[in-house]
C-alpha cells in the first residue's frame, strides 16, 4: 500500500507554527516512505476566510521545500483539491448516508435551536441537539422537502454502546456514543462542515496516514462512525499535541511569535525554522539536532512523536539559525545581509563586503545586523568609562598613550589600506610600547565604535570604515580623553 498523507489548511491567514508543523510531519510520513504528499484547501467555512491566504499557503511551502505531489495548482487523479468545488460531492454522499441510515434531515429553526441551548444551559447540561428531527418517517420528511423548508443534515450516532480507535501517539481512546452529539454535516447552504468534508476527501483521495492537532481526538470517533457507516477503511490516525510559548500560554499572533512569517520578519533563516519545528514534539535517535530536510526525510519516525505539548524556546532557534548563518556561502550572505546592511548604513565609505565577512560570524538572526553596526556612519556618544576594561588592562590614561601612537601608524598608510596591513602595524604599535594587545587593540575598537562590542577588532572595524574617516576618529577620541585628563 502506497503512503497518502494530506495537509489540508483552510485559508483563513497566516501559516500558524503548528499548521506549519502538521503539514512538515504529514511531508516527512509521506517522503520517508516513498509516499505522495497532497494539498487541500479546506475553504468551506467561508465566514473566516481571508482573501489572499490561499497564496500565503502556497509561498510558505514552497520556501520551505515541502512541495506537494498533488494539490489545487498541479492537479492529480483525485481533485479538484479545493473543497468549494466538491460541494456537489459532499452532497451526494450525505443524501446516500441518510439511504444508509447513518444521517437524517433536520429542519429546526434557529430559534428552536437557540431555546434548546437556552433550557441545556439552565439545567447545566452540556449542550446538545435534542433530536427532535431524528425520527421523522419518509413521508413526513418528504412533504418538509416539498414544502420548501431549510434543513440541515445530520449525523445519526449511536445512543448506546462505545466507540474506540487507535492512535500512534496516544494509544487506544474510546468514548462513550450518549455522549456524542449529531452534529451537522451539510449547512443550509449546501456547504459541508469540516467534520463530514475531511471524511469524504480523505476517503477518495486514498489517504492512508491522517496528521492533525490533538484537539480533534475528541471528534475522531464522529469521524469512524461516518467511516463504518459507508463501509470505508479507517485510516492511521497520527495526533500531535500543541506549540506552547510556555507552560501555560499559546503562541500568540499579537506577540509576533505565532506564524512562520512572524520568524522570517525577524530575521531567521527559513532552513533553521523548519528544523526547529521538527523538532518540536519529536525526538530523533542519538544526539544530532541540526538537520536539513532531505536529511529529516531520512530520520523521520513517527515513534519519536510525544504526548506532551512542545514549548517553543526561541533561544534554541536563534541557536539554530546562527548555525545555518555560518554555513552560508559567502556571497549568498552577503546578498542575504545587504538590506540590513543598508538599513544602518547610508554612507558610501564603508567596505560592505567585508563587513558582512564579519557579521557572519556573529550574529543569530539577519535583523541582528542593524543594531550591531549603527556606529559605520556616525559615532553616538558614549562615556569614557567605556576605556577602562579589567580583562584587557586598559585605562583612560593607557588608552589615550595608545591611540597617540596608534594615530601616526594609521596616517602612514596609504593605498596599503587592508585589513591584514592595519593589523600588522598594529602589532608593530604593541612592540614598540612593549604591552599586550589588548593594551591597544581594545582602545581602538572604542575609539572607532564607541562600543565594548563589535562585530569585528580595531583593524577590522578600521577596514570597513575606511583610511579617512578611521584618522578622524581616533583624533576624536584622543580629543575626547585629553579634555577628560584635564578635568
Amino acid at each position: 500500500m502506497k503512503i497518502r498523507t494530506r495537509f489540508a489548511p483552510s485559508p483563513t491567514g497566516y501559516m500558524h507554527i503548528g499548521n506549519l508543523r502538521t503539514a512538515l510531519y504529514a511531508y516527512l510520513i509521506a517522503k520517508s516512505q516513498g509516499g505522495d504528499f497532497i494539498l487541500r484547501i479546506e475553504d468551506t467555512d467561508t465566514e473566516r476566510k481571508v482573501e489572499g491566504a490561499v497564496e500565503v499557503i502556497y509561498k510558505t511551502l514552497r520556501e520551505t521545500g515541502l512541495l506537494w505531489d498533488e494539490g489545487p495548482d498541479i492537479g492529480g487523479a483525485y481533485g479538484p483539491y479545493i473543497q468549494s468545488e466538491r460541494k456537489d460531492i459532499y452532497l451526494n454522499y450525505a443524501k446516500k448516508l441518510i439511504d444508509l441510515g447513518g444521517a437524517y434531515y433536520c429542519f429546526c429553526d434557529k430559534q428552536r435551536l437557540d431555546n434548546i441551548r437556552l433550557q441545556q444551559e439552565q439545567l447545566k447540561q452540556t449542550p446538545k441537539y435534542d433530536g427532535h428531527c431524528r425520527n421523522l418517517t419518509e413521508e413526513e420528511v418528504q412533504k418538509k422537502l416539498e414544502m420548501q423548508i431549510p434543513y440541515v443534515i445530520r449525523q445519526k450516532m449511536p445512543q448506546s454502546g462505545v466507540t474506540s480507535f487507535d492512535d500512534v501517539v496516544f494509544g487506544r481512546i474510546s468514548v462513550e456514543n450518549e455522549s456524542l452529539d449529531d452534529g451537522i454535516l451539510i449547512k443550509s447552504d449546501g456547504l459541508p462542515t469540516y467534520n463530514f468534508a475531511n471524511v469524504v476527501d480523505d476517503h477518495l483521495m486514498k489517504i492512508t496516514h491522517v496528521i492533525r492537532g490533538s484537539e480533534y481526538l475528541s471528534s475522531t470517533p464522529k469521524y469512524n462512525l461516518l467511516y463504518e457507516a459507508f463501509g470505508w477503511e479507517i485510516p492511521v490516525y497520527i495526533h500531535c499535541s500543541p506549540v506552547m510559548r510556555d507552560s501555560s500560554h499559546k503562541l500568540s499572533k499579537r506577540e509576533g511569535d505565532a506564524s512562520y512569517e512572524d520568524f522570517i520578519k525577524k530575521g531567521y533563516l527559513k532552513e533553521a525554522i523548519i528544523n526547529y519545528i521538527a523538532l518540536l514534539g519529536w525526538s530523533p535517535q542519538g544526539e544530532q539536532e541540526k538537520f536539513t530536510l532531505d536529511e529529516l526525510v531520512k530520520v523521520f519516525d513517527v515513534k519519536g512523536i510525544s504526548k506532551s505539548p512542545a514549548i517553543f524556546d526561541e533561544e534554541k532557534l536563534a541557536w539554530l539559525s546562527g548555525e545555518y548563518i555560518r554555513e552560508l556561502g559567502e556571497e549568498y550572505f552577503y546578498q542575504k545581509a545587504l538590506p540590513y546592511m543598508k538599513e544602518a548604513v547610508k554612507s558610501g565609505h564603508a567596505d560592505l563586503r567585508l563587513l558582512a565577512r564579519l557579521l557572519q560570524k556573529r550574529c543569530e538572526r539577519l535583523t541582528d545586523i542593524p543594531s550591531q553596526i549603527d556606529f559605520i556612519d556616525a559615532m553616538s556618544e558614549y562615556d569614557d568609562s567605556l576605556y577602562i576594561h579589567k580583562k584587557m588592562k586598559t585605562d583612560i590614561a593607557g588608552s589615550k598613550e595608545a591611540l597617540e601612537r596608534i594615530l601616526p601608524a594609521m596616517e602612514g598608510m596609504g593605498k596599503e589600506w587592508t585589513q591584514e596591513n592595519i593589523h600588522d602595524a598594529l602589532i608593530c604599535v604593541v612592540d614598540k610600547m612593549g604591552v599586550k594587545n589588548g593594551q591597544v587593540l581594545y582602545p581602538l575598537r572604542i575609539a572607532l565604535s564607541g562600543k565594548a562590542v563589535t562585530p569585528g577588532g580595531g583593524a577590522e572595524i578600521a577596514a570597513v570604515i575606511g583610511r579617512d574617516e578611521t584618522i578622524k576618529r581616533i583624533k576624536a577620541a584622543i580629543e575626547k580623553l585629553s579634555n577628560n585628563t584635564k578635568a
